[in-house]
């Protein structure tokens, strides 16, 4: 017994260290887990993708048989004379030579390891690099008209939300940003969303011990597919691009798409958590200002763009000589927000885009050294766990008192056998939550109290089994009734004016004829007079079985539904006239277009005709017939008539989008009224509703309908849904049209309201 006593005296002075103890063992825990997780460094890999042409140069430019080389072949220039040392042969090893592959091909071979291995906490880069109008847009974005063009960064969005619904053991977070570096300025591309806004300070790059951020910079949260794709397809109308001689559309800018996770476990405990990020890099193409002719602005940006591509191959160089100690990551905006990912904790993938052909062999020899000086440089991935230290340290300040409390509680009760101090197993607490629920029902009389730890178990299996049988009961009532939460304002308000509760929120009762109603009667009852509202569909079938839904949605419409109806019924009028015009409109620009093509086809056939018969010049001008000229006119007029009709026509899918909407929220009303008026009339006892008084949680009138009756849908609405169905590329490919219409749509209406605002202003000025 001596020696008992003992031992629990040496754990209570132990335990009054709780503070310190727990504060030294939850940092300990920390960095040792932090050391445990430490990752191997590894060497970045390096792809090539040769941008197809059917000018391809065979002789100059061979790929090896295992498709993970390249060797280009110059002649030597004779005009530096007999003793000629120029270099003629290069050979570049890399990890893959992509020529003639499909956008498939491509996420497969390059992106998807890295994007897999982001959900188990690796943070990941994939950056495309290369000439301007190589094909770096191409690849990392895609066409986005096009679903099976798209690119890197849509098919990893694709796949993130894919592994997530296939781990429903963890609880997974998505958000994205999108950035864009102009000129070494900074920008948001993602700000010209309502709920964001244009930043009042400009962004900055940020470095802390978590490592680099962008100050400023937007950061959303996608619960779905669709919304992350509506998020890129934003960002991408907002991207700044020009036009010179070697690409119509060159990007003009820097972009990081960044896709950040945060995953925690459902069944594990809450202290860790694992974060990634992966970083989608679209670099601007360097250029050769002589080859692009770039003048002006385009001149300025093409300046910038090289100075940065060039800051980073120096950081690049630093970062794969193992003797060099510092990096010059802070030269440009470009290689300092990307710190973390060259040569940080991360799997690096480059993608290297050139031309196939002899015209551009110096530029593709460039962007092949880099590719190869890529290759040097080493990372070092590693599992981004992370540690709640304060939630840790309360756990054990916790466990070590409740300790405390147990050993003080065996030196009262010393008498009795010796008590088990380890935390309860699942089957010691099922054996609890069964002795807790024979209690409850009568057939156990006592729970013998053991220790500390039993009690706390019991309270906590108490509060169990009475929120199940708080859920059974609120399941039992929703399946046979209608509850109403007192937070829901909107159902509220809708209640309130199908006159179930008055201004207040007292119950408002239906009048019985003989001055007595459930609940507040209305003001316009006066006792002792009877009713003489006359007798609805209600009244009459109340007794009896309640009448079909169709059936009552006439009546409904006809009596408390009427002036709902009647908005309804008008702004689907409205709608089916601005649809009928667009149907027109489409018509008037199908025989528009196709009068056009026979004008140019006898334009055509009047040139060649000249052309043989001999062409006549005076003064330097062509002369042509009477009959050429005029189709000239006529062609010129009707490009102007096109023009004209599909600006209507894009005005007109505006408007049909804003009437669209009204419809829809009409018929929301519509049923969401019918559903209150035909359960308080048909489905909900009279006797229950006197039981419905003022602060309960039920209330009449929201079971959910679906379908009651179609309410006319059109042609359109069955379209919409015939699209979702029969997608020629299938069902996953309607997150992404579906995106990129309502994208279109919201850019096409601002740019409408924008017209008619421009147009007000005109008007009142004149």
């Amino acid at each position: 017994m001596a020696t008992v006593y003992t031992a629990c005296r040496l754990a209570v002075q132990l335990v009054n260290r709780i503070p310190q103890v727990a504060a030294v063992i939850a940092v300990a825990l920390l960095e040792c887990r932090c050391l445990a997780r430490m990752g191997t460094r590894k060497k970045v890999q390096a792809f090539v993708r040769v941008k197809p042409t059917d000018d391809f140069a065979h002789e100059m430019i061979k790929y090896g048989d295992d498709n993970k080389s390249i060797d280009i072949h110059l002649k030597k220039d004779s005009r530096r004379g007999v003793v000629n040392n120029q270099q003629t042969d290069w050979s570049f090893k890399l990890d893959g030579v992509l020529h003639d592959a499909s956008q498939d091909l491509v996420y497969e071979t390059v992106a998807r390891d890295a994007v897999s291995q982001a959900l188990d906490g690796y943070n990941g880069t994939i950056m495309c690099y290369g000439q301007t109008g190589a094909g770096k847009t191409y690849t990392m974005t895609g066409a986005t008209e096009n679903y099976k063009h798209r690119g890197i960064l849509p098919r990893a969005l694709q796949q993130v939300f894919k592994m997530i619904e296939e781990r429903p053991t963890h609880a997974i977070t998505v958000r994205v940003s999108y950035l864009e570096i102009y000129n070494e300025n900074l920008f948001d591309l993602l700000s010209t969303l309502p709920y964001v806004g244009p930043s009042v300070t400009p962004m900055t790059i940020v470095e802390n011990p978590q490592g680099v951020f962008i100050k400023g910079l937007s950061v959303h949260l996608t619960s779905q597919e669709e919304d992350a794709f509506s998020l890129l397809f934003e960002g991408e109308t907002n991207r700044i691009i020009a036009s010179h001689t070697m690409n119509k559309n060159s990007s003009r800018s820097h972009c990081i798409f960044t896709i950040y996770m945060e995953a925690h476990s459902r069944t594990l405990s809450d202290e860790k958590y694992i974060t990634s990020k992966i970083n989608l890099v679209d670099l601007a193409g360097s250029e050769r200002l002589g080859k692009t002719g770039s003048e002006g602005r385009v001149l300025k940006e093409a300046t910038y763009i090289n100075k940065s591509l060039s800051f980073l191959e120096q950081a690049i160089i630093a970062l794969g000589d193992q003797k060099r100690d510092h990096i010059p990551f802070r030269q440009c905006k470009l290689t300092h927000a990307l710190k973390d990912s060259l040569g940080g904790n991360c799997n690096m993938v480059l993608v290297t885009n050139i031309y196939g052909e002899a015209a551009q062999l110096e530029e593709t020899l460039s962007s092949l050294r880099f590719a190869s000086r890529m290759k040097l440089v080493t990372t070092e991935p590693a599992i981004n766990e992370k540690y709640d230290a304060e939630r840790m340290v309360k756990n054990l300040e916790k466990e070590l008192a409740l300790l405390k409390q147990e050993l003080a509680i065996h030196d009262s009760l010393a008498n009795r056998t010796l008590v088990n101090y380890d935390p309860m197993d699942e089957i010691q607490i099922a054996e609890i939550n069964s002795q807790v629920r024979r209690y409850l029902e009568g057939t156990l009389d006592e729970i013998d109290i053991i220790n500390l730890r039993q009690i706390q178990e019991v309270f906590n299996q108490f509060r169990v089994v009475l929120s199940q049988q708080e859920q059974e009961v609120e399941s039992a009532l929703r399946r046979k009734y209608t509850l109403i939460d007192k937070n829901d304002f909107a159902a509220i308000s809708a209640v309130q004016k199908a006159g179930l509760v008055d201004a207040e929120g007292h119950l408002v009762g239906e009048p019985d004829g003989q001055s007595f109603g459930l609940g507040v009667a209305p003001f316009s009852i006066k006792p002792g007079k009877k009713s003489r509202s006359k007798k609805t569909l209600k009244d009459q079938l109340r007794p009896s079985t309640p009448p079909s839904k169709p059936v009552a949605f006439e009546d409904f419409k006809n009596e408390r539904g009427s002036e709902i109806n009647r908005i309804f019924k008008e702004n689907k009028s409205i709608l089916n006239e601005r649809r009928k015009r667009a149907s027109e409109t489409t018509q008037r620009i199908n025989v528009i277009k196709r009068e056009i093509d026979v004008t140019k086809d006898a334009l055509n056939f009047q040139k060649s005709l000249r052309e043989k018969q001999g062409e006549y010049e005076n003064k330097g001008l062509m002369i042509i017939d009477e009959e050429e000229f005029l189709l000239i006119l006529k062609l010129k007029d009707l490009k102007t008539q096109y023009r004209n009709e599909y600006q209507e026509l894009r005005d007109l899918r505006a408007e049909i989008q804003y009437c669209q909407r009204l419809v829809d929220q009409c018929r929301h009303r519509l049923l969401l009224e019918f559903d209150i008026w035909y359960n308080e009339s048909f489905v909900i006892p009279e006797d229950v509703q006197a039981a419905l008084k003022q602060g309960s949680s039920i209330r009449p009138g929201m079971v959910p309908v679906n379908r009651i009756v179609s309410l006319g849908e059109d042609d359109q609405d069955r379209f919409s849904q015939l699209q979702q169905t029969v997608l020629p590329e299938g069902p996953d490919s309607i997150s992404f049209y579906n995106a990129k219409v309502k994208t279109e749509q919201k850019h096409n209406y601002m740019k409408t309201m924008v017209g008619l605002q421009q147009s007000h202003r005109k008007q009142s000025h004149q």
